[in-house]
């Protein structure tokens, strides 16, 4: 499970667009920040993805990504071209094979090799379809699954859905936001060319009913609760129109921290509520929501580009400010399966277990911390950047060093919390 959503202008403050993730996953899956630079590939070269091996392209760009400790792909990420993709479980009828690309491979190869969102677009149909989907999602179950993605760049963005090798895919108008089920009906605009055909075929289709309604012919949720997704997916969009026109990070981390009527802190509630699947996701043993990251994509080149990312719920952590410009703390891509005191990761789990002996009682509390964090950090962050605009040449080696003082800071606090929650009987 997981949420994505893009402001483009007109809908952001500023103009600039707005992607943002949160990644569900297993509870106690970590989750780490990579960082990989620009590189050429001798001709020939073959690149190993999780499952298959594909062929390598003379050039990837730079990226950074979230990335579950055991996996090669990308939960979601930005490139040094400011392209944004990220990536959702969808359920499709199609039967789905022990190998073939995963959805967080996609991910990866989309940004690697993607200048603008519509290239990046191609590029990953044009490996759908050659390579299909396969393998599973997840480290100790059995589970291949299908991809739906949210690609975008500073002027557009793409929805792209996808059942095996088969997909669809519409452009975004405004603002614009996918979860766990498909969406798209006769209304896409680029189609895997049998898109239409295959269903027929399988007589999922009517041959007489003209292009294909992707959701209703390939979509199978039949062992899915009904409120999996769709709440949260109508949830989203109406707080995307909500702040239609004003939305900056601020409001991205709001919805990203949202628990319908509770807020920002969470509040248990039974499975058969209706709002028991928040965006902020507290499923556990299903899901929980394990990293998320807000990416501000400028049109103006000069201005710097951000990926907001933080690690752990969003609702119990805070957002830190990273550079593709700069080199981000290696610190941040440490951490595997098991708890590990020098994993940030794996440090905010802690204090997660800790707010959740009594999320009423403790969940106030590390917010108003986190806020307060957030709000002395986004303050900093403008006055680097500043800087960073007016001596460009010294940019790297001082957004460097930010985001290692960041670090340091957010790392202490979540130390402090952690002690001071662990005072409480």
């Amino acid at each position: 499970m997981c949420d994505t959503l893009i402001a483009l202008p007109p809908a952001t403050r500023d103009g600039a667009a707005l992607f943002a993730k949160n990644s569900d996953r297993p509870a106690r899956e970590c989750q780490r920040i990579v960082q990989f630079p620009r590189r050429r590939h001798p001709r020939g070269a073959r690149v190993r993805c999780q499952y298959i091996e594909i062929p390598q392209v003379e050039q990837t760009a730079a990226v950074l990504g979230s990335q579950p400790y055991w996996l090669w792909g990308f939960e979601h990420g930005v490139n040094e071209h400011r392209v944004a993709i990220g990536n959702e479980t969808v359920f499709a009828r199609e039967p789905l094979g022990d190998t073939g690309l995963l959805g967080m491979d996609l991910v990866r190869l989309g940004l690697e090799r993607g200048r603008t969102a519509t290239e990046a677009l191609e590029v990953m149909t044009a490996l759908l379809e050659a390579h299909g989907q396969g393998g599973s999602g997840h480290r100790h179950l059995h589970w291949p699954y299908h991809n739906g993605f949210l690609i975008a760049d500073p002027r557009s963005a793409w929805i792209l859905e996808t059942s095996g090798r088969h997909w669809v895919a519409r452009p975004v108008d405004g603002v614009g936001n996918i979860s766990n089920g498909l969406v798209i009906g006769t209304d896409w605009t680029r189609g895997s060319p049998d898109v239409t055909s295959f269903a027929v075929a399988q007589g999922w289709w009517p041959a007489t009913a003209g292009r294909v309604d992707f959701a209703a012919a390939y979509a199978d949720e039949s062992g899915v609760p009904p409120h999996q997704c769709v709440p949260r997916r109508q949830r989203a969009a109406a707080l995307l129109a909500e702040g239609f026109g004003r939305h900056e990070p601020a409001t991205f981390r709001a919805i990203l921290r949202d628990h319908y009527d509770a807020g920002v802190v969470h509040r248990p509630r039974p499975f058969d509520d209706p709002c028991f699947f928040s965006l902020c996701m507290h499923a556990d043993p299903l899901d929980n929501t394990t990293a998320a990251m807000i990416a501000r994509l400028p049109t103006d080149p000069a201005a710097l580009a951000v990926a907001w990312v933080c690690l752990g719920s969003p609702c119990t952590g805070a957002f830190l400010p990273l550079y593709p410009l700069g080199r981000v703390p290696a610190r941040l891509a440490l951490g595997g399966g098991e708890p590990d005191a020098a994993s940030p990761w794996w440090r905010m789990r802690a204090l997660l277990e800790l707010v959740e002996r009594d999320f009423a009682r403790f969940g106030p509390v590390v917010r108003a911390r986190w806020d307060a964090f957030e709000a002395a950090l986004a303050r900093e962050a403008a006055a680097e950047e500043a800087h960073a605009a007016a001596e460009p040449a010294a940019a790297p080696t001082r957004l460097t060093a930010f985001m290692e003082r960041t670090v340091d800071a957010w790392l202490a606090c979540a130390d402090a919390l952690c002690r001071e929650l662990g005072d409480y009987s």
